[in-house]
């Protein structure tokens, strides 16, 4: 028997719109929304970029690993976590029964469009070729990515449609 829905996590790159389209998708469903990297600001006090300076990113990514875990356990969540979480091996196949697991899928293009100025807030793509770096990012990380429950197109979209596309997708399969 299949467990019912009670949490959905949201991946993919960033500027994917995890935050954006994960706080509506909780509107949307009356659930509590958590972004994972805005959980670590305030438990930290820090950046995300400060925490990757100074503590570097095995450190950040074992925070996001633990929160991701502990707040998976509560029911009618929607999480966040940073692009590369997906990515950690045996991180999707961890999430306890009843999660559903969604794949933002944005084009390298559209996801350096989506941040605007704010790539060199992120400590990964702080380098010379924001582009390039998600290039790279995306053909690693996809192959986890891809093993989502759902998978939905980002490119052109506007977070509301999307929010629409999967709450509408869970309510059909809320058992």
């Amino acid at each position: 028997m299949k467990a019912p829905i009670e949490r959905c996590v949201l991946i993919g790159l960033p500027g994917a719109g995890k935050s954006s389209v994960g706080a509506a998708l909780a509107r949307d469903l009356g659930w509590r929304f958590v972004d994972i990297d805005s959980e670590i600001m305030r438990i930290t006090g820090r950046s995300v970029a400060d925490v990757f300076r100074s503590d570097g990113e095995a450190a950040f990514r074992a925070m996001e690993a633990r929160l991701t875990a502990e707040l998976s356990s509560q029911a009618e969540v929607v999480l966040a976590p940073g692009g590369g979480w997906a990515a950690r091996p045996g991180a999707l196949e961890a999430l306890p029964a009843g999660t559903v697991t969604v794949w933002l899928r944005v084009s390298p293009e559209e996801a350096i469009r989506r941040l605007g100025g704010s790539p060199l807030e992120r400590p990964l793509l702080a380098g010379a070729d924001p582009l390039d770096t998600v290039r790279r990012l995306s053909l690693v990380r996809n192959e986890y990515y891809s093993r989502a429950d759902l998978h939905v197109d980002v490119d052109g979209r506007a977070t509301e449609e999307i929010s629409r596309t999967i709450s509408e997708w869970l309510r059909r399969n809320i058992s």
